[in-house]
């Protein structure tokens, strides 16, 4: 009987051991799933569409954004059939900017900062120029507008 007592208390242990051990391990592993990052494929589009010229963002606002990937890129119409492409996202805080016709500057709202047509910083906090990309007017057929393409340079 005294060999009967240490084996079922070792197996008591060893029970009590591995069953504590499962409980920590399945209250610490959602939680450090949680906490680490997701695995996303960063997307591979290297180019998109905008739209064609006569798009009715281009002609009111004066600029449209689109997704090229995952960026936000603003398309500027700056003149008749001239087309610019920078980061619509500000180097400041990555607030999403605008453009101001009337006042020819890239515009960002959060705090004011502003860009000039060719990306550069001129006012404000943000500390470095947008990233330019770009942009190629494709004529897919006579008599039809030509479409704006945007590309990474």
């Amino acid at each position: 009987m005294s060999d009967e007592a240490p084996a079922r208390r070792r197996f008591l242990n060893w029970f009590l051991g591995t069953s504590a051990g499962a409980l920590i391990a399945s209250i610490l592993f959602p939680i450090l799933n949680f906490l680490r990052p997701p695995m996303v494929a960063e997307a591979a589009t290297a180019e998109v569409e905008a739209g064609p010229t006569n798009d009715p963002d281009f002609l009111g606002k004066g600029f449209k954004i689109v997704p090229l990937g995952a960026d936000p890129v603003i398309v500027l119409r700056v003149a008749e059939g001239e087309f610019r492409a920078f980061s619509a996202t500000c180097t400041h805080l990555d607030c999403i900017v605008e453009y101001r016709p009337e006042q020819k500057v890239i515009w960002c709202n959060c705090h004011n900062g502003r860009y000039d047509l060719t990306g550069r910083n001129i006012a404000g906090p943000p500390p470095r120029p947008l990233e330019a990309y770009k942009v190629n007017v494709v004529q897919r057929g006579p008599g039809q507008p030509g479409t704006v393409v945007v590309s990474k340079a």
